[in-house]
């Protein structure tokens, strides 16, 4: 009988021999008796010298169960071919991540009945412009992870379009289960909990935070909680959660703060008298299966506008980034920059540098005694940063970039001549069909922004700024932000 092989140790040794199985398995077969008593040396030696012979020697015999945290892992010695590969068995029966398995089922008239008793969820209600909705869904999604929660995200509203149009869903923007995958944690669609023609309107008690950072009396974010037959009891949350408390120039709560009233023991020292729904008139405690907060757009971790200024921000590194247009989107984006540079057939997309001019409500903003084409930065100074754009990608990469893009809200058609007498081009959005219920140019300029080798925005602009973020990150490519308020702002 073929002797036993000893139990293999933790050691390092074992850790090695466990990841090569020629080694193993010549170790083995060198131990045991028979192979000793009918081989001798030489013909051993010419045994293992035949491929054929050696690749089919015991591979059958499992070696070790790995590890997946197993630090071996991360280094180059497991980088090899033939080094065994880490599957989860759950990841090839079932998908984790399959939004069913968060919910009771479809979605459900109220949405209660779809929440499942072992599963805790967190939302929030996105106000404001869209890309300062985006910002406050970023936060959610972080502040989600830092809680431990399975994130619950509502439509955006089409408040700088009009609300008389259509909310826009998250998933119809940005690419939902390739954002699942990169965080590995679960985040739902309250589309996937409540069904959208329900008319059962359900109680709900959050905590407000707008109440508590702002001087304003009421809580924000009624538009989505009006759009999803929510009627909300508000209970104030602690002053301790602002940044800077008593300072009324910044409106910023930390996500630490917040995410501390998530638990027992916080929440319960925090919680006072709540205001009625304006409903049924209810008074509730915040909410501790579905947790939610009015307003997340001022929060930060360390200091106020993180996410689009600071390379450190956690909510853009860990959730932000992660948020990609829908492969749809893309390629409409794709789609109109080959239409604006006039590509034809199936000549590649050539480079170019996006440009972002924020204009239009910024004027309330101009230094005092300023007109607009004084406080707007002229393009000439515009051009001054499109060519520091376009020397640090010929410097870094070797690749001449001589296509602009333009985009902005301004409409006077005089300084949009000024733009065409530069040779930069501008999408049609006259030639777009309606997709996304009138958020068509709006989607289509973000998606442009981004895709762009290199790119100059407008200070003080959120959008702006997150496109700014996207060229760093997506393409690597180097950014530049024009400022503005007063002649000689940008100098």
């Amino acid at each position: 009988m073929m002797e036993q092989s000893p139990r293999i140790s933790q050691s390092a040794q074992s850790y090695y021999d466990a990841r090569s199985p020629t080694r193993l398995t010549f170790w083995r077969i060198r131990r045991s008796k028979r192979f000793t008593a009918l081989c001798g040396g030489l013909i051993c030696l010419a045994l293992f010298a035949l491929p054929n012979l050696r690749a089919n020697i015991s591979w059958r015999e499992p070696i070790v169960d790995a590890d997946p945290l197993d630090p071996l892992l991360f280094l180059s010695e497991i980088t090899s071919p033939d080094a065994p590969s880490v599957v989860s068995e759950s990841s090839i029966v079932v998908d984790s991540l399959d939004p069913a398995l968060f919910l009771s089922g479809k979605p459900t008239n109220s949405f209660r009945d779809n929440l499942r008793p072992d599963v805790q969820y967190i939302t929030s209600w996105p106000a404001g412009g869209w890309t300062n909705q985006v910002i406050s869904v970023m936060n959610l999604v972080y502040l989600g992870i830092i809680t431990d929660r399975v994130t619950v995200l509502p439509k955006f509203t089409a408040t700088h379009i009009g609300y008389h149009r259509p909310g826009l869903a998250f998933g119809d923007v940005f690419d939902l289960p390739r954002l699942r995958k990169a965080l590995g944690r679960q985040v739902l669609e309250w589309r996937d909990v409540k069904d959208e023609k329900s008319e059962i309107l359900d109680d709900l008690g959050c905590w407000s935070v707008w109440l508590s950072v702002s001087s304003e009396s009421r809580p924000r974010g009624e538009a989505v909680t009006r759009s999803l037959k929510l009627d909300v009891s508000y209970t104030k949350a602690p002053a301790w959660v602002k940044m800077k408390p008593g300072y009324k120039h910044d409106q910023h709560a930390t996500f630490w703060a917040l995410s501390s009233l998530a638990f027992p023991s916080t929440r319960e020292s925090s919680i006072v008298p709540a205001i009625p729904s304006p409903s049924h008139n209810v008074s509730l405690e915040p909410d501790e299966h579905m947790l939610c907060y009015d307003f997340l757009y001022y929060l930060a971790a360390l200091q106020p506008f993180e996410i689009t200024r600071m390379d450190y921000s956690p909510a853009w590194r860990r959730a932000g980034t992660l948020m990609r247009w829908t492969p749809e989107l893309e390629q409409l984006g794709d789609e109109s920059v080959r239409r604006t540079l006039g590509v034809e057939g199936n000549e590649p997309t050539p480079l170019f540098i996006s440009v972002h001019m924020r204009h239009g409500d910024f004027q309330g903003w101009c230094s005092k005694g300023f007109a607009a084409d004084e406080c707007f930065a002229p393009l000439s100074v515009v051009a001054r940063r499109v060519r520091e754009v376009q020397d640090e990608i010929l410097q870094r990469k070797g690749t001449e970039v001589t296509h602009i893009i333009a985009t902005s809200d301004e409409k006077n058609t005089t300084w949009w001549g000024q733009v065409a007498e530069m040779g930069w081009k501008t999408p049609d959005h006259s030639q777009m069909q309606e997709r996304y219920g009138g958020w068509d140019s709006v989607l289509i300029d973000a998606v442009i922004q981004s895709q762009g080798a290199g790119y100059v925005g407008t200070d003080r602009s959120t959008m702006s700024r997150l496109a700014g973020r996207r060229v760093q990150d997506w393409r690597g490519g180097p950014i530049r932000f024009v400022k503005w308020g007063k002649p000689g702002a940008d100098d």
